[in-house]
């Protein structure tokens, strides 16, 4: 027997999780399609778009300012970055947001689906 849903939204990218939640603190039975090549829950723009590469100008800004600290007051030895650091601390940020996400729509129990949908 198929499950039966009030709602179904096809793309799991920001705007559909947002209509996912939202749709079932209204009370609906929701059902969520992520495409099954995705980038994950978040769409492109939390897994390798918006939310990366935010996290890497953060980085670069730190940098940025450190090298300026004398102007300051402030004096180091030596500044420097380690880009294997940057790209861990980019990967933990995307994780943890993802992770969060995931938890909404679990919390709310919208079914989440790996597929292909179609409208009409």
């Amino acid at each position: 027997m198929a499950e039966m849903f009030d709602i179904v939204i096809i793309g799991a990218g920001s705007g559909g999780c947002n209509a996912a939640i939202r749709a079932a603190d209204l009370g609906k039975k929701v059902a969520l399609i992520e495409y099954r090549k995705s980038d994950g829950i978040g769409g492109a723009c939390l897994n390798r778009g918006c939310i990366p590469t935010k996290a890497l100008i953060r980085s670069a800004e730190v940098y940025s300012l450190a090298k300026k600290m004398k102007a300051f007051g402030v004096s180091s030895d030596h500044v420097s970055f380690d880009l294997k650091d940057i790209l861990t601390k980019k990967d933990a940020v995307v994780k943890k947001l993802a992770f969060g996400l995931e938890y909404l729509l679990k919390l709310r129990k919208v079914a989440i689906k790996k597929g292909e949908g179609e409208g009409s």
